[in-house]
């Protein structure tokens, strides 16, 4: 047997798959509490004969779908929580469904749909006899706060895998070789004393003076700092009037940096920063360590395998219709957004891209050993177990996540993505199954990357699933 027998299941559960995805566009659900969004795939697996464990690392939408014995164990990822203030129309203007609602901007609607349809193709082949095995799918709430895997990891949720596979929506096709950056998320609260502004300012100890000292003295650090790290903030609480002093106020921090020693370095220097003001301030400051993930580390032997599926799949396979919305789409990007996106690709595929409005063609492996500007918690798994990701075209080119019309398109023609990166999700993990050398080979080399370097959570002892901050 082969691997065409598994694109045969998976294009055979098109429809259902399809029907799923447009389900989980329809009822978008914020990270931690996506609670129909997660049981639309639960009642999948357990239907095509899967064992499940739900609430994996405190988290009620977060489970584990088992299917095989032995090894190797293969696991699948999967994500299904929405964005905020992101709810659209399958049009090509701005139109939202419901006026500053969640919408799927980052097609995670597609993302855990893809695996669910891939992971079930591969029980069935080893339910055949094909291959033999174990085949896992995680699904993994709370991806846009970078929580839900963070938090498995530290259950020890991946620690048993040979490898692991996923994927992400995106403007092109392509497994990825580049790394993420590594991230902390920490709020800071000041406590002051409250007085009136102007009768008494004497009387009073602002907590906005103490967070705006903060973010001063983090202004002046990023001169001493790598070129590729990243420090963004937020003030979520500064106060109700200005002719109150503040006793309270909220800043909330993103450091980010190419590993994760450097990461924890600088967020110890924010720490420090965040003293400071305190004391100048005569304010007390708490540090809430929100989570925190590693860089990405991508397994060459597991991409390769990846690459291997997509050169025998060749293109998504986009209709006319599919085309000529995503044109309409297209026209409302910025042109300089579009060259963005296809600066870095291989020549002959960033001249395609250029002229196209959809482009499925799969793109070969590239950028190894460059570091992205972003950061996710795939990066946890792939300090645990060798892993390999890659991008599917599901938008059309140029078109940025975490907007309106990434939205549309993964309410639309993204859906026939989502099928197609099935084929390649379902595709790889029987390849590693078929031939457990790749496995060991995987294995071999993640050894040789992380050396003596070993996992460890970033999170405290303490530290829970943060539900506060991913609701409305």
């Amino acid at each position: 047997m082969s691997k065409d027998t598994v694109f045969q299941d998976v294009a055979e559960q098109r429809d259902r798959l399809t029907s799923m995805a447009r389900r989980i566009w329809e009822t978008p659900e914020l990270g931690l509490h996506e609670e129909e969004s997660s049981q639309v795939l639960i009642d999948r697996l357990e239907e095509a004969g899967f064992d499940v464990e739900v609430g994996v690392g405190g988290m009620p939408t977060a489970f584990v779908a088992s299917y095989g014995e032995g090894d190797p164990t293969i696991g699948i990822l999967g994500e299904y929580d929405a964005l905020p203030d992101l709810s659209q129309t399958t049009t090509a203007e701005r139109d939202p469904v419901e006026e500053g609602g969640p919408g799927h901007g980052c097609g995670h609607n597609l993302f855990g749909v893809a695996g669910v349809g891939g992971a079930i193709a591969v029980k069935r082949a080893i339910e055949r006899g094909d291959v033999e095995g174990t085949i896992e799918f995680f699904g993994c709430p709370a991806e846009e706060t970078l929580v839900g895997k963070v938090f498995m990891a530290r259950d020890g949720a991946f620690d048993h895998l040979d490898a692991a596979i996923t994927w992400h929506p995106a403007d092109h096709t392509t497994p990825t070789l580049k790394r993420s950056l590594a991230l902390d998320s920490m709020q800071f609260t000041f406590e002051g004393v409250s007085a009136h502004a102007a009768a008494s300012p004497e009387s009073g100890r602002s907590a906005l003076d103490a967070v705006e000292l903060l973010n001063a003295g983090v202004e002046y650090m990023r001169e001493h700092v790598p070129e590729e790290a990243r420090i963004h903030y937020v003030i979520t609480d500064g106060g109700e009037a200005p002719n109150v002093v503040p006793a309270e106020a909220t800043v909330w921090y993103y450091v980010r940096a190419p590993t994760r020693p450097e990461v924890e370095r600088i967020s110890d220097w924010v720490g420090d920063i965040a003293g400071a003001a305190a004391a100048m301030t005569r304010t007390e400051v708490d540090r809430r360590y929100v989570t925190g993930c590693y860089d990405y580390l991508p397994n060459r032997t597991v991409t390769d395998a990846i690459w291997e599926t997509m050169e025998e799949l060749g293109a998504v396979g986009y209709d006319e219709a599919d085309r000529s919305f995503a044109a309409d789409l297209r026209e409302t990007l910025d042109p300089e957004q579009i060259e963005a996106s296809v600066e870095g690709m291989p020549t002959d595929h960033a001249d395609a891209m250029r002229e196209a409005s959809l482009y499925d063609e799969p793109i070969p492996p590239h950028g190894e050993g460059e570091v992205g500007g972003g950061s996710t918690e795939v990066g946890d798994v792939s300090w645990i177990a060798p892993t390999g990701q890659f991008r599917g075209a599901t938008w059309a080119v140029g078109t940025p996540a975490h907007t309106w019309q990434a939205t549309a398109a993964n309410g639309d023609f993204g859906e026939e993505g989502a099928v197609y990166a099935a084929k390649v999700l379902g595709g790889t993990a029987y390849a590693l199954l078929d031939d457990p050398s790749i496995a060991e080979r995987a294995n071999e080399e993640f050894d040789e990357v992380t050396g003596d370097r070993s996992y460890e959570t970033p999170l405290p002892s303490d530290a829970e699933p943060p539900f506060d901050i991913t609701g409305e």
